[in-house]
């Protein structure tokens, strides 16, 4: 199965390390889903950046509240791609179903600290998405992005941290809508 000698979860996520074999074993891992998120979660600790970037990015699609603290951890790990993987796994919405995203309380700080001061640009690229999903709710958020808009060495982490304070396009397509008034001269229902 797959061409590999041993296709056991802890085997696959050792593979994620091989680039060979990676692609594969993604995939199957993905596959198989809740029955291999002990693997994957033992994964975020193996020696090999690879494996742990690996770990993190499957954990975007199969993330469950178990693994929350194990993926906010990451964005702290000394590898760079370690750290994007986790911070747009954080982040991302779409890939993760019916599962709730964490809170402020949970991964807001972390995502400031590296949004400041992270050396690698497209850290702060990620960190500044998670920032942003906080901007209605949060005026560290804003006040960050702000920042990062008018201070930051890469021009793309400018950019993204502007689509993100007021003003910006992702910014005015997730701002709350205000309750529609109802009309005073329409009769209501049943009058």
């Amino acid at each position: 199965m797959l061409g590999f000698i041993r296709t056991d979860n802890e085997a696959l996520v050792s593979c994620l390390g091989d680039p060979q074999r990676a692609v594969a074993a993604y995939r199957e891992l993905l596959r198989r889903k809740e029955d291999a998120l002990g693997a994957i979660r033992a994964g975020l600790s193996h020696e090999a950046a690879a494996v742990r970037e690996g770990c993190c990015r499957l954990l975007d699609h199969l993330v469950d509240t178990e693994s929350m603290d194990q993926l906010i951890t990451m964005a702290d790990d000394p590898d760079a791609k370690v750290r994007m993987a986790a911070f747009h796994a954080l982040a991302c919405d779409r890939c993760k179903g019916d599962t709730c995203a964490p809170g402020a309380d949970r991964v807001l700080e972390p995502a400031l600290q590296h949004l400041a001061s992270d050396p690698d640009p497209q850290v702060r690229a990620r960190a500044a998405e998670l920032v942003g999903k906080f901007v209605h709710t949060d005026a560290r958020a804003v006040a960050a992005l702000q920042t990062s808009y008018a201070q930051d060495p890469s021009p793309a982490v400018r950019k993204m941290a502007g689509w993100f304070i007021p003003g910006g396009s992702i910014y005015e397509r997730t701002a709350p809508r205000a309750p529609r008034k109802r009309d005073s001269l329409r009769p209501k229902p049943g009058s």
